[in-house]
């Protein structure tokens, strides 16, 4: 590749500080569209591509990985989610991928604390009695919510974004637990006043608020079974804004129907767009778009590890953020 700048084709639109610096540095080919590429014309891409920048939106598995051209040597992934590429098969292409982690965590974090704050207190069902032009006025039964000072917190996953939400979640006043795949060392349980949970059943069953805050990997699918939703409280809320494959949609939703659930505050799905149409149903359920981590700041942050790991590996290194078959 030495003498000629890399073929880089990105697969949907993005801020234009970050294109600007992609062309200025590479033989870039951006999009117009802020809609996904076809399966098509992914195919197409990667038989052309150097390096393939793609997004949450575009899933490259074995069978898309099998029309690539020999010289597809690194996926440089805009986001820090890698679930929809087949890594694995990537890999044992000689292909690399990358993502981009940790710029996201204070943005997710936040979004999470509003869910936490808002599911509780109704506030998804407060706007819409303004909007839809049905308050007449204050009265002292109506919408009454939920206090979440002095509740306790229950974290799943205890990474960067979880530990960020604990942060948040003290300051409120909230107790917090946490079930992690490894304990924290002592010093950091100690400055998040964090109660580690080695059985996931027993925080479960004992906490108020719930935050989903791990990857979905095969291990998590489904890391929320019906099972395990019936063991928690009646009384009790779930907010997810990691991944949407960590719950088992339908058993939440007959959950929530039925009592089971006071209420859950979500910014992802198992199947995408795709939503459960009983969800939207419920008056103690916060639906958003996927938009944890829709922030200028981190859509800029984010173009900047995809271009830095595009220049260390034009550079003849391995990009800093790249995925190693242990991160599967």
């Amino acid at each position: 590749m030495a003498g000629r700048k890399l073929k880089v084709i990105v697969t949907r639109k993005l801020p234009e500080p970050v294109e600007t610096r992609l062309h200025e540095l590479f033989d870039a080919q951006l999009s117009e569209r802020d809609t996904p590429m076809t399966r098509a014309e992914l195919g197409q891409a990667m038989q052309r591509a150097d390096v393939l920048v793609p997004t949450l939106g575009d899933r490259i598995d074995a069978g898309l990985l099998g029309q690539a051209g020999v010289q597809l040597k690194l996926i440089a992934n805009y986001g820090a989610g890698f679930d929809h590429i087949d890594v694995a098969t990537a890999l044992s292409r000689g292909i690399l991928v990358s993502n981009t982690p940790g710029v996201l965590t204070e943005d997710t974090a936040d979004m999470t604390m509003a869910l936490i704050l808002s599911v509780p207190r109704r506030l998804a069902e407060g706007e819409a009695l303004i909007r839809e032009d049905r308050w007449a006025g204050w009265a002292p039964m109506a919408l009454m919510g939920r206090r979440i000072g002095g509740k306790r917190l229950g974290i799943l996953g205890m990474g960067r974004i979880g530990q960020a939400v604990a942060r948040r979640a003290r300051a409120f006043g909230l107790q917090i637990h946490y079930h992690n795949r490894r304990r924290l060392h002592a010093e950091t349980e100690a400055a998040l006043e964090a109660t580690f949970w080695e059985s996931l059943d027993q925080m479960l069953a004992r906490v108020d608020i719930l935050s989903v805050n791990v990857p979905h990997t095969p291990s998590t699918f489904h890391l929320l079974s019906a099972r395990r939703l019936k063991l928690m409280k009646p009384t009790a809320y779930i907010v997810n804004t990691s991944r949407g494959e960590v719950i088992d949609e339908n058993a939440m939703t007959r959950a929530l129907r039925e009592g089971a659930l006071a209420g859950a505050g979500l910014d992802v799905y198992e199947h995408g767009a795709d939503i459960n149409p009983g969800l939207a149903a419920l008056p103690g359920v916060l639906l958003l778009p996927h938009m944890g981590s829709a922030t200028e700041e981190g859509r800029l942050d984010m173009g900047e590890k995809v271009i830095v790991n595009i220049k260390t590996f034009a550079d003849g290194h391995r990009p800093p953020d790249r995925i190693v078959p242990s991160m599967l």
